[in-house]
């Protein structure tokens, strides 16, 4: 049985959402977040990173206390409000690839302990810890953990419904997205979502590993407290059918000493191998694989017939790319850590791969066909971890327009 519970939210006044909320810091490069920053005094991104000029003279304790002096200037200057009484949220995003649609409510760390909340990926423990003290300096957390569940016909027409009322929130912004948010304050329907999702019985985590852990090490390190807002942590719950998964593509800095043909005679041990010269070549089916290399691409083919796969795990191309390659001629190890790889998301285009290898800071690049939800769900059930980077998953939520205190 799932656990979610409706929460007192605070989030931006209705006439300044669209100048508040922003995309995730890390998407932005040092020039668009300094003009954030001086053009935008409403702008999230204040908070997040409020002595930007300066913050690399700063600790990590200084800065994420400058974080939340930041927030409650923000609150108090009412930019931010709270709400009077919990709530769910309906939450819907149009891109300009897929609409998404999905529920922000509080789910259970209890969960989670229990492996109700399922996880599919491993995790660095020095970001965990980073994260936790991060939110037990400010307070509040505003990057929810994108959940999925099985399809279920009854809050789908639910959705329908809910979304013929009026919203609390719509706008757009500058990548072209439109956003619409519906509060959901109602008893009897707080209730019965409750329901809906005590009955669902299993959750998997499709993003958000780090934040996830992050909570349940806080909930550990500060329960005797008696703060019932640490048994929670605010995710995003969206059908299985609706959540969008990419590959991440590798580059690689070197080819671990081997010339060009010898690497190629050791590729084609386990593979079979058609140059596509300057086609931009990406895989059309699982077992296929991109290669760029010297200014020419490459598809591989698996050898299928030469495996005997045992699990899920072992048939995922990227854990194939690894155990063929990556590892034993390239030489890469824990791929979490290892400084020669790096990864591109497939929401990018093939063309930013070669620009990578031909501008010469990488000599190999591979690119993947995406893993699909039922084989994330497998491995989860499984108990078993996905290599690093495997999936890069949509959609992705804006800071500052829904935030969960702790």
């Amino acid at each position: 049985m799932a656990k979610i519970i409706p929460f007192k939210a605070v989030r931006p006044t209705p006439d300044k959402v669209s100048l508040v909320t922003s995309r995730s810091y890390d998407d932005y490069g040092a020039a668009e977040l300094a003009s954030h920053l001086e053009f935008n005094p409403f702008s999230f991104l204040h908070i997040l990173n409020p002595a930007y000029v300066n913050q690399q003279k700063l600790g990590w304790e200084k800065r994420f206390k400058l974080v939340e002096h930041k927030y409650q200037d923000f609150k108090n200057e009412g930019i931010l409000i709270q709400e009077e009484s919990p709530a769910f949220y309906l939450y819907e995003i149009h891109s300009n690839r897929h609409t998404f649609t999905g529920i922000l409510a509080g789910t259970s760390v209890e969960d989670y302990q229990k492996n109700i909340i399922k996880k599919h990926e491993d995790t660095l423990q020095y970001r965990v810890d980073l994260f936790k003290d991060y939110l037990h300096e400010t307070g509040f957390n505003t990057e929810p953990v994108l959940i999925t569940y099985k399809d279920n016909p009854a809050l789908s027409d639910w959705i329908v419904n809910k979304k013929k009322s009026r919203p609390v929130y719509e706008f757009s912004t500058t990548n072209k997205e439109k956003h619409i948010l519906w509060s959901v304050s109602d008893s009897e329907e707080i209730n019965w979502l409750e329901k809906q999702f005590s009955e669902i019985g299993t959750l998997y985590i499709a993003d958000g590993h780090h934040r996830s852990a992050s909570s349940e090490l806080l909930y550990e390190e500060n329960k005797a407290s008696g703060n019932v807002n640490l048994n929670y942590f605010m995710s995003f719950l969206i059908p299985d059918s609706n959540v969008k998964i990419y590959e991440y593509n590798r580059v690689i800095n070197d080819l671990n000493g081997h010339s060009k043909d010898d690497f190629i005679k050791k590729i084609a041990k386990n593979f079979v191998i058609k140059t596509k010269k300057q086609e931009l070549w990406k895989p059309r089916h699982k077992f296929e694989f991109g290669m760029y290399l010297d200014g020419e691409f490459y598809a591989l083919r698996l050898k299928e017939e030469q495996f005997s796969f045992k699990n899920v795990l072992e048939r995922l191309d990227a854990q194939i790319l690894y155990d063929t390659i990556l590892h034993p001629i390239l030489g890469l190890g824990d791929l979490r850590t290892d400084e020669r790889i790096a990864y591109v998301p497939g929401t990018k285009s093939i063309t930013s791969i070669k620009d990578m290898v031909d501008g010469g800071e990488f000599k190999v690049g591979f690119m993947l066909y995406p893993i699909n939800i039922e084989e994330i769900k497998a491995i989860a059930d499984l108990n078993m971890i996905m290599p690093p980077k495997s999936t890069y998953i949509e959609p992705k939520f804006r800071s500052g327009l829904v935030v969960y205190e702790l």
